[in-house]
C-alpha cells in the first residue's frame, strides 16, 4: 500500500503565494475530500501532490519517496489523475478513450495487449459506461463524457487516484454513482482524493475532509468536525443547515453570511 505525506508545502505561481504551510498525511482505505471556496488553492494542491507543479518549499512524499524524484513514467502508473474541465477534441470511441489510461503501462511504439483491454473493460464496467463503449466521445453529453474520462483514470489501475471536480456536468443520479464508485475504490484499498465543491456529497460520502482557504489548511478531519457553522461562515461566507436524513449527513446552504454593514444585492 502507498501513502502520501505533505510537509510544510508552499507553492508560488507568477510571484504569488498560492499555497502556504500545508501539512497532511493520507493513507489508503479512506475517501478524502478536498474542499474550499473558488480560488482557495485546491487544484494547485492536487497538481503539486501529483508532481505536476514543483513546490517552492516543503515536500510531497509518495510511497516514501519525494514525488519530484520519481520518474514521470513510473509516477503515471502509481498515481492516476483526472484534472478538472477536460475536453476531448478527437472523434475517438469511448473504448479507445478509456484505453488511453493504459499508456503509462506501454513501452514506446508497443501495441495494447489483451491484459490492457481487460483493464479497459473493468474500468468501463466500474464506471457503468459499457453501453457507451462504441459511441464517439465528441457526440456524448457532458455527463456521459465526464463518466468516460473517469473510466480512463480508472483504467490506469494505479494504487492512488486524484480526481478534480469529478461531479461537474453530472445530474444528481450520476453524482451519486460517481461518489459511490470513489468510495468503493477507497474501501478496496486505494488511496483516493477528490476535489469537491458539493458539500452535501462531501459530507455524505467522504471519510475525511481537508478544508483549504486562501492557500492555507484550515481544518482536517471527519466531515462533522470540518463542516461546522464557524468554518462555513469564515471560508464560504454562508449559513447552512447541517444534520442527518435517513442516517445520511446533509449540508444545505441557506444564505450568504455577509460581514456587518455589508449591503445585500437586490
Amino acid at each position: 500500500m502507498v501513502s502520501l505525506s505533505i510537509t510544510a508545502l508552499q507553492v508560488m505561481l507568477g510571484g504569488r503565494t498560492v499555497l502556504n504551510g500545508i501539512d497532511a498525511n493520507i493513507s489508503p482505505g479512506t475517501l478524502v475530500g478536498m474542499i474550499g471556496p473558488n480560488g482557495a488553492g485546491k487544484s494547485t494542491l492536487a497538481r503539486a501532490i501529483t508532481g505536476l507543479i514543483a513546490p517552492s518549499s516543503g515536500q510531497v512524499m509518495f510511497g516514501g519517496e519525494p514525488v519530484e524524484s520519481i520518474p514521470r513514467a513510473i509516477l503515471a502508473r502509481r498515481f492516476a489523475y483526472l484534472p478538472q474541465g477536460q475536453t476531448v477534441h478527437w472523434p475517438l470511441t469511448v473504448e479507445r478513450l478509456v484505453a488511453l489510461g493504459r499508456l503509462p503501462h506501454l513501452a514506446p511504439f508497443s501495441t495494447i495487449a489483451s491484459s490492457d483491454w481487460a483493464a479497459v473493460e473493468r474500468a468501463m464496467r466500474r464506471a457503468e459506461i459499457m453501453s457507451l463503449r462504441h459511441r464517439i466521445v465528441t457526440e456524448l453529453s457532458g455527463g456521459e463524457r465526464a463518466r468516460a474520462l473517469i473510466a480512463r483514470a480508472l483504467a490506469v489501475e494505479a494504487p492512488a487516484l486524484m480526481v478534480d471536480e469529478p461531479l461537474a456536468a453530472l445530474d444528481p443520479g450520476h453524482q451519486l454513482q460517481v461518489m459511490e464508485l470513489l468510495k468503493a475504490e477507497a474501501q478496496a484499498g486505494s488511496l483516493v482524493v477528490a476535489v469537491l465543491h458539493d458539500l452535501a456529497m462531501a459530507a455524505r460520502f467522504c471519510d475525511r475532509l481537508i478544508l483549504i482557504h486562501e492557500g492555507r489548511l484550515i481544518a482536517d478531519g471527519a466531515p462533522q468536525a470540518v463542516l461546522t457553522a464557524e468554518y462555513l461562515s469564515d471560508c464560504y461566507n454562508i449559513r447552512a443547515w447541517t444534520g442527518t436524513i435517513e442516517d445520511q449527513a446533509v449540508v444545505l446552504p441557506l444564505a450568504r453570511s455577509l460581514p456587518p454593514g455589508a449591503a445585500k444585492l437586490r
